[in-house]
């Protein structure tokens, strides 16, 4: 560890030039970076955009040994180990589509010394080989990217973060650094205490974002408002959908109204297709990606000069995520949210359908159980296919409610519960040479299985139904009936990655499920309305500064208005006519009605023709074309 101040600050920003070529560092970048080489417990928000992946980044190339960096996304680790390899600083990346012989490798590379950073999911923090292999390997500080996901109370819990203080008890001496970008106050002491941060130094940078021009506007007619906007800010963007079908629906519309340059993003897509739209989307000086909020997570892109949402977020925290994508390099940004009172009211009933009271939802626990025949006490082995609408016709409650629950008790880890398309498993309980003892018709669909997966009497094995359908010449809804008989029979195990699974991970305790943890599940659904009816109010309220609102939300006090949002803009220029404004605009250059009318999309299009005309007739604006005004000189 170095020893003076001086030297530290020296050999930081040395290494800051000589890996990223900038002579200096972000806001509160230094102390962060310096309070991790000092072997200090560090609880760092930085906002999106503000250089969250340097102050561990750093660190680790100066520090001796590895760097072991926790992180919630697959893609998000991927491209940080991407862009540190690509600077030249040895990275690694343990995930599950590795090998045993390159996860070896990996390992090896690590014990040697020759990785700085090592990048790990939480879930591996329970894999036993893992937990062999990291005793060898000299761990310079933990990273905890992320961080608000181990709070019960943030957006985006993960029950795996919960073990991440178990195993830093081994390693009692090694720092931790945890990392987020949106965290209210109370987030941040859960973060501190889950994490088990010792006396840990916080650095909390203002939420406030100078560059972002928040518009939030009462539309009924959003698809119109946004093609008309896309029309006049030729740029890259993000436009944020609540829906899959929404971001489909959306694309199609702006491409058949000749913008070509947009392309519709969502979890449901494949790897491949994913990938090369990030590409696109990346490398593009013009592209648009209409999507769910699976898009954004990890991408780095500096001259993003909007992001729209169709529709607003379930919370401030996933919106002000979402919006800090935008103008990443400092400049000029504007950031749209459309909503109407219809829409809030449909959100509301959402919310209400998938809430149920303490008698339903012991009714959906009662049956979920019941349908596997698992008593009080019993811990079943294996996986089991799961009939949602036989749950929701036994109990009578919404399909909303049912999956509330099982995503409830998935995050509490009393089961596994996939609710996402994977490929199938089968295997059999049959071998080979025993198939002359099953009936002709069984015995040559068993032969079928044997040829076209190999393996299949030995160990589970993935296919894919439909490939295996298209190859063999089979009805798939008869294939996967057929496949349901045999397993019936005896014959072997299918498990059809179309559908929803569940494993029971703890036995069936029910004086636990209908007391303690019916009061934790009551917690968070009331917690999950307040951050709804916060967010109502910041969308819908006309008197107070967008981004003031934000702020205070984030627990900051004493803020000026921006200055910049809609509701500022609204005050500012209702002393001043829009007439003024409209010949303000045309003195920096001629324009058309339609470019007046983004740039002061707090007036009524309407209102901004008519004053156009207006200007004409007096003389104040002169016609270039026959569509573009100037200022009549």
């Amino acid at each position: 560890m170095l020893s003076s101040k001086e030297s530290q600050n020296t050999l930081i920003h040395k290494t800051l030039k000589q890996f990223w070529g900038f002579d200096d560092f972000r806001a509160s970048q230094q102390r962060i970076i310096l309070s991790v080489i000092n072997g200090k417990d560090t609880l760092a928000l930085l906002p999106t955009g503000g250089g969250k992946s340097l102050c561990y980044q750093l660190p680790a190339i100066i520090l001796e040994g590895t760097c072991l960096v926790i992180s919630p996304l697959l893609a998000l680790m991927r491209d940080q180990l991407q862009a540190l390899q690509a600077v030249g600083i040895p990275a690694e990346l343990l995930s599950s589509d590795l090998d045993s012989f390159e996860e070896e490798t990996v390992y090896n590379r690590c014990k040697e010394g020759l990785t700085k950073v090592l990048f790990i999911s939480p879930e591996r923090l329970q894999n036993q080989l893992f937990l062999r292999n990291i005793q060898e390997i000299n761990i310079s500080f933990i990273a905890v990217d992320e961080a608000h996901c181990i709070s019960e109370w943030g957006q985006d819990f993960r029950p795996s973060y919960q073990n991440i203080k178990r195993f830093r008890q081994d390693f009692k001496n090694v720092p931790c650094l945890a990392l987020t970008a949106t965290a209210t106050h109370k987030v941040i002491q859960e973060i501190s205490a889950k994490l088990g941060l010792h006396q840990p130094q916080v650095f909390q940078q203002s939420f406030r974002r100078e560059n972002l021009n928040i518009i939030v506007e009462n539309s009924s007619d959003k698809y119109t408002r946004i093609l008309a906007f896309l029309r006049q800010n030729q740029s890259s963007g993000i436009i944020y959908t609540r829906t899959r079908k929404e971001a489909e629906e959306l694309n199609n519309y702006l491409k058949n109204n000749k913008f070509e340059n947009v392309d519709f993003f969502h979890a449901g897509m494949s790897s491949k297709d994913k990938e090369n739209l990030q590409k696109k989307w990346l490398s593009s000086q013009f592209h648009v990606l209409v999507s769910t909020n699976a898009f954004g997570m990890g991408i780095d892109k500096d001259n993003v000069r909007f992001v729209i949402h169709l529709s607003p977020s379930s919370t401030l925290e996933n919106y002000y995520q979402e919006i800090g994508r935008a103008g990443r390099d400092g400049e000029e940004a504007v950031v749209l949210l459309f909503w109407n009172a219809q829409e809030l009211t449909s959100i509301d009933d959402i919310f209400k359908n998938q809430i149920p009271d303490k008698a339903a939802y012991q009714k959906i626990l009662m049956y979920l159980y019941s349908v596997f025949q698992i008593a009080d006490g019993d811990l079943p082995e294996g996986t089991f296919q799961l009939d949602i609408n036989r749950i929701k016709t036994l109990s009578k409650s919404s399909n909303a409610m049912i999956k509330n629950i099982l995503t409830f008790l998935h995050n509490q880890e009393l089961i596994y519960y996939k609710n996402s398309v994977s490929t199938s498993t089968i295997q059999s309980f049959v071998q080979a040479e025993d198939l002359n003892q099953l009936g002709p018709s069984d015995a040559y669909f068993m032969e079928l299985l044997f040829r076209n997966l190999p393996g299949l009497t030995m160990q589970k094995v993935r296919f894919s139904d439909v490939a295996f359908c298209k190859k063999n010449g089979f009805d798939l809804m008869n294939f996967k009936g057929r496949l349901k008989h045999m397993q019936k029979a005896g014959y072997l195990e299918y498990l059809d990655g179309s559908q929803h699974t569940v494993r029971f991970l703890k036995p069936r305790n029910d004086r636990h499920l209908y007391g303690e943890y019916w009061t934790l599940f009551n917690h968070i659904q009331t917690n999950k309305l307040k951050k709804w009816e916060e967010n109502k109010f910041f969308i819908t309220d006309q008197d107070f500064c967008k981004m003031k609102l934000i702020l205070s939300y984030f627990g900051e006090r004493d803020i000026d208005n921006c200055g910049k949002c809609s509701v500022c803009r609204k005050k500012m220029h209702s002393k001043r006519t829009l007439s003024a404004e409209i010949l303000e605009q045309l003195a920096n250059r001629p324009m058309p009605l339609e470019e007046v009318a983004a740039i002061l999309n707090f007036h009524a299009k309407e209102h901004i023709s008519e004053t156009l005309i207006f200007l004409l007739d007096i003389g104040k604006v002169k016609m270039l074309n026959y569509k573009t005004y100037m200022l009549n000189q």
